[in-house]
């Protein structure tokens, strides 16, 4: 159970909020209502499997990167509270979960099971050659919301695609924030982000630039799907939270950079699921 534990604070199980809410977005949209609770229960442990298997992937890969770095010398791996090999056997279960999770909700779901994991392998490296690492992570969270809707519906159509991207740029623009603080650690040791090229300026504005796009993309949502006034108005909620995380991130102001990392964009993802909820059982 210690271990388990100190598996668990790795892989910062709470974050799980930043992609649940929107996988229950998407699963709500495709079933024009409340689906059935069985489909409920594999979507959560596909969700919270994929994502505990991928981030504990990432702690394994990133080790070293993590044992020179002082911000993250302290994680579980480079401090001694587990061993890699003990990760990997976590990491290998969460992942069995998230498969035989997708082959209990329907064939399309787990034809597919394999392309998030590969994403999930592949961004583990990309801070290695490519600035676009931010990209790619926000390619493995938009599939959330993407991956529940196939898990109800059995297909994939526009208005989710359009939703996944949304997510997309939201979360590689809060991303880029959140590697403003390895900066300098970035340029020492050679790792590619978009904070060590542009500075902390020119990464605040490029995040604003994503975040622009991700609120055009949610809003696009709800003429394709269509959605109601309840769904623009959680909408129009998430880009004043948008504004507000910037606000906050003047040059001069980062220190309040982890609750902008953490609660704004924890509350963005509530307030959409909460508002496309709302929306689809008053109208139904």
């Amino acid at each position: 159970m210690e271990k388990l534990v100190d598996f668990l604070k790795m892989i910062k199980f709470e974050h799980s909020i930043f992609a649940l809410p929107f996988a229950f977005t998407g699963a709500i949209i495709a079933a024009n209502g409340l689906p059935t609770f069985q489909q409920i229960l594999w979507i959560v442990v596909a969700m919270v499997g994929a994502r505990s298997g991928a981030m504990g992937l990432n702690r394994v890969i990133d080790a070293e990167i993590d044992k020179e770095n002082p911000r993250t010398a302290n994680r579980e791996i480079p401090a001694g509270k587990i061993s890699k090999k003990e990760a990997i056997i976590y990491i290998l279960i969460s992942f069995a979960a998230y498969e035989y999770a997708t082959y209990k909700l329907n064939k399309l779901s787990f034809l597919l099971s394999p392309i998030p994991l590969i994403i999930f392998f592949l961004y583990s490296y990309t801070k290695r050659f490519t600035a676009l690492c931010h990209v790619v992570l926000g390619v493995a969270l938009g599939l959330a919301p993407i991956g529940a809707y196939v898990a109800i519906t059995g297909r994939i159509d526009l208005p989710i695609v359009i939703m996944g991207l949304g997510v997309l740029f939201w979360v590689a623009g809060f991303d880029v924030i959140y590697a403003i603080q390895d900066i300098q650690y970035d340029r020492e040791k050679g790792l590619f982000s978009i904070p060590r090229f542009l500075g902390v300026n020119g990464s605040l504005w490029v995040a604003r630039l994503f975040h622009m796009v991700a609120f055009s993309l949610f809003i696009l949502v709800k003429y394709l799907q269509p959605m109601g006034i309840f769904y623009l108005i959680g909408v129009v909620g998430s880009g004043l939270f948008m504004i507000y995380e910037h606000y906050i991130l003047k040059k001069s102001n980062l220190k309040k950079l982890n609750m902008a990392f953490f609660n704004i964009n924890a509350y963005i993802s509530i307030i959409i699921f909460l508002a496309t909820t709302t929306d689809i059982f008053l109208r139904g």
